[in-house]
């Protein structure tokens, strides 16, 4: 066990493992999931017009974003009044308030920074790494 472990070939085999698992699982996509469709003839089909939620439901999730400070800040920044937001949202077809209310979920009110950091995190962590592994032997040679 000792050869194996003093052998030339450890370091940079570890080297390539541990860069190739970072770089599989940097590269997986996010996880998915979805219902599994009932069998054919298990429930009738839907009406043409039925979105999968009623508008009332709908609104009441749109009002539940509107609630936020942020987002009235934001509203009011463009030169929406409260009153104007609302009449525009009861104009709104059931079509587009159905669209609405199930998008609300994607929309974030800033930026994502933790993707950035976690990658500058990875970074500092695989030059630590190769500096440990070449044992400080560092060279730069001016040909």
């Amino acid at each position: 066990m000792q050869r194996i472990l003093t052998a030339f070939y450890t370091k940079p085999l570890v080297v390539y493992l541990v860069m190739a698992l970072i770089l599989i699982s940097a590269a997986a996509g996010p996880a998915e999931a979805m219902l599994v469709p009932a069998p054919a003839g298990a429930h009738a089909a839907p009406p043409a017009g039925d979105l999968g939620g009623s508008r009332a439901a709908d609104l009441a999730a749109v009002q539940k974003a509107l609630e936020s400070a942020e987002l009235r800040q934001r509203l009011l920044d463009y030169g929406l009044t409260p009153e104007e937001t609302e009449a525009r949202i009861a104009s709104l077809s059931d079509e587009q308030l159905h669209r609405l209310s199930t998008n609300l979920d994607s929309v974030q009110a800033g930026g994502d920074a933790i993707g950035a950091l976690l990658t500058l995190v990875v970074i500092a962590a695989l030059v630590v790494l190769i500096i440990y592994i070449l044992e400080g032997r560092i060279e730069i040679r001016k040909k």
